[in-house]
């Protein structure tokens, strides 16, 4: 099993971690701060550094219970046992944790429309709602600066996976439902009032409060069927 240190510290950049599988396929480490692809959320990028050498990290990948480090074509491996430095590409992780805060927002601002899919990126990022008639392009915008500048806390907590039965409007995605079978889930939520602004089942990265977002703007709402419509994000 790896530990995943981003779950509760999303802003550690590196960690000494041990091997415990080496192959072209991945390397799998004891404990990682390299965010696995899921939910949306691209895998982190990075290095793995130890005394006689290192290995670029190009995607980061789940497997059963562990998490996949994949290296660079032709990249030097680590021995299974070998002490390694596993660093992320911060600037890059700091960005998508950024973008996936805002995206929440946007959840929060069209409340009662269900998400029927979504894709973080570095540039742009987007969320499919389902959703007949959204309100103006401006109005999104306007919501969205307001609880950005407003610097809501960001939190995570875990609850007993049972509250997805008790509360199913939690569950705002219908492409992708949260794992269950592990006796728990995570939710993160924005605001400390109640109720607070988003509330939501994410295993994603998020940074701390709202206002280290920044600017964040509307590109373009497109239909994307009768009743889909897609939502592109970018931020200043």
């Amino acid at each position: 099993m790896t530990e995943l240190l981003f779950q509760a510290e999303p802003r550690l950049a590196h960690v000494q971690a041990i091997v415990t599988a080496s192959g072209p396929e991945g390397v799998v480490l004891d404990r990682t701060v390299f965010y696995a692809r899921s939910g949306g959320q691209p895998g982190d990028t990075g290095t793995l550094r130890w005394e006689s050498g290192e290995m670029p990290v190009v995607d980061t990948l789940k497997g059963e219970g562990i998490v996949l480090h994949i290296p660079a074509p032709g990249a030097s491996l680590p021995p299974v046992g070998q002490a390694v430095t596993a660093a992320i590409d911060w600037e890059r992780r700091y960005r998508l944790m950024r973008m996936h805060t805002a995206l929440h927002l946007l959840c929060s601002v069209l409340p009662g429309a269900a998400v029927t899919g979504g894709q973080i990126g570095e540039e742009r990022s987007r969320l499919d709602f389902d959703l007949p008639v959204p309100p103006p392009r401006e109005e999104l915008e306007r919501h969205l600066a307001a609880l950005i500048a407003a610097d809501h806390p960001v939190t995570a907590e875990w609850v007993d996976e049972a509250v997805l039965d008790t509360s199913p409007e939690l569950v705002r995605t219908l492409s992708v439902k949260p794992p269950r079978g592990a006796g728990r889930v995570r939710l993160v939520r924005i605001g400390a009032g109640i109720p607070p602004v988003d509330l939501q089942p994410c295993g994603g990265t998020h940074v701390a409060r709202t206002g280290e977002i920044g600017a964040a703007s509307i590109q373009k709402i497109e239909n994307k069927g009768r009743q889909n419509r897609r939502v592109s994000l970018v931020l200043g």
